[in-house]
């Protein structure tokens, strides 16, 4: 018998040759000592069956074995279920087994803790309306809830989520590791997994937006020639963006059905964009509100930074305000987009030889994103949107094994494996994900490189109390702009308006200590011009 025996499996056999009853007892343990047979010496778990797999198991003085010892103890203490409400585009990530010959997620998960997960699938864009379904009503169906990490702020302030302090002194999770732990080290953790100085989410994503672009149409003789003849330059990966709005109408070309850029402009995503193009307005960076909480969007800074990403429309799809990332991701697919600003699984997805829809496959490259120059420097700044965090029910009564579950799930050996897997959108973000190699396959190599730089480049969007409020009104006014209901100017000004209502609505004192404490996971990044 192997390690490819499943329990149910070994139950019919013993069926069928009299030994279910007080014999079949000993079917776990033989079938743990034939699976720990096939670990490397001195690890107590961790996946098996494939080449390289040995990368991804774990000795018990590790994160990944502290807690599944520690779940293993809550197992015995008759903790049996944990119920997981995730994404419903990521579930494959824990379900389908990867590589060939691996078990899944679940499967090693529940195999080396006698805990089941119960993965409910929560519709794409409404994980945070299911979540505070769950909270408003106390219905406690859920004892971990995923969802956008900008959210953290307000559910740790509805008292929803629990504080996860104590578990994290207890087992260790080892986030700031210098090796594979997060970019940032302590900076990362404290911007990605808490709020106010309280751990209250464990960050299962890394949705750094990324810039990609065609590589056929950059390298084309022809192309070459004529863009020089233009704008005498030569045509490469844009550096600022007076470069790439250049690039970008340059290859906007409606009667052969091309656009020049598709960095998103829709209503609850296109926000994103703007921000990109604003923190790059000073050196370091620009700042949505200055420490002593007044908001700085209504300022030079803010009506330029509106006034480009309105006038990019001119060389978007003319549909571009209601375009979200599946007509992204389908336009840039079917070779129909010069250039985007997507998740950082773009290329997973479409440079792919197994994805027969895709005619852009071995035609991808990946860049900084484009900045100014501003004092001296040249500032690059991406955005974090979205990238969903696993937080524990404060209704949960099991929280400590609801919490063991998403310290094993975001430890440097499990997630890699997971983020490797193309069953889903859970994407890579710790440092030892960018050099893993099962990761670096399926991204590509040449996408990761440029993924690490990006994270370094990288500012935090609003997460702190009241971000939902300030980002929908952030996003409502540039929808007027876009729309030409509004002006650029008067955008801003209700930009700034509205945002002072929040903050006073939400505690003055409270928004100043998180903007403060955000500032720390600002990038400090000035790359030459």
């Amino acid at each position: 018998m192997t390690n490819r025996v499943t329990r149910r499996g070994l139950m019919k056999v013993g069926a069928r040759v009299g030994l279910v009853g007080a014999g079949a007892l000993i079917a776990p343990r033989f079938i743990g000592q034939a699976w720990a047979a096939d670990l490397a010496a001195g690890m107590i778990g961790g996946p098996t069956g494939f080449d390289g797999a040995e990368a991804y198991q774990y000795g018990p003085d590790t994160p990944e074995g502290r807690a599944v010892e520690g779940a293993k103890a809550l197992k015995a203490k008759g903790v049996d279920k944990i119920v997981v409400g995730l994404s419903d585009g990521s579930i494959g990530q824990l379900t389908q087994p990867f590589p060939a010959g691996a078990p899944s997620i679940k499967d090693l998960w529940e195999k080396e803790t006698g805990i089941k997960l119960d993965i409910v699938g929560l519709p794409n864009g409404q994980e945070f309306t299911k979540t505070m379904q769950d909270i408003s009503t106390q219905a406690g169906g859920f004892d971990i809830y995923s969802t956008d990490w900008n959210r953290l702020g307000d559910l740790a302030e509805s008292g929803g989520i629990a504080k996860l302090d104590d578990f994290v002194a207890q087992y260790k999770p080892e986030w700031d590791n210098p090796d594979d732990g997060y970019v940032g080290g302590a900076q990362g953790v404290a911007l990605l997994n808490k709020y106010r100085g309280t751990t209250y989410g464990v960050s299962l994503d890394g949705d750094f937006q990324t810039w990609v672009y065609r590589t056929d149409l950059f390298a084309d003789p022809k192309e070459q020639a004529d863009f020089k003849a233009k704008y005498g330059y030569d045509l490469a990966p844009p550096k600022t963006w007076k470069q790439l709005d250049e690039t970008a109408a340059f290859f906007n070309r409606p009667d052969k059905g091309m656009v020049g850029c598709s960095d998103l402009r829709n209503q609850g995503w296109g926000y994103t964009n703007w921000y990109q193009r604003f923190t790059s307005m000073a050196n370091p960076n620009q700042y949505l509100f200055a420490e002593d909480g007044a908001p700085l969007v209504n300022s030079e800074a803010g009506i330029t930074a509106t006034n480009e990403y309105v006038a990019a429309l001119a060389y978007h799809s003319p549909d571009a305000i209601s375009w979200g990332w599946p007509e992204q991701y389908g336009s840039f697919g079917k070779g129909q987009t010069a250039m985007t600003c997507a998740f950082s699984n773009l290329p997973k997805f479409l440079d792919n030889a197994g994805n027969s829809g895709s005619v852009v496959t071995g035609k991808v490259g990946s860049m900084l994103p484009p900045g100014r120059e501003v004092g001296g420097g040249l500032i690059r700044r991406s955005v974090l949107w979205f990238s969903l965090t696993g937080m524990v029910s404060a209704q949960s009564k099991n929280q400590e094994a609801a919490y063991l579950l998403l310290h094993w799930l975001g430890s440097a050996r499990i997630y890699a494996w997971m983020s490797a897997n193309p069953g889903g959108y859970l994407d890579p973000f710790r440092l030892s994900d960018f050099k893993d190699k099962l990761v670096r396959e399926t991204y590509h190599a040449y996408h990761m490189d440029v993924v690490r730089e990006t994270v370094a480049r990288t500012v935090p969007t609003i997460n702190y109390a009241g971000a939902t409020a300030y980002h929908n009104a952030l996003d409502e006014n540039l929808m007027a702009a876009l729309t030409k209901a509004k002006t650029p100017e008067q955008a801003m000004a209700d930009v700034e308006k509205e945002w002072k209502k929040i903050t006073r609505r939400t505690g003055e004192d409270k928004v100043i200590e998180a903007i403060k404490a955000n500032r720390a996971g600002w990038p400090t990044i000035v790359d030459p011009v």
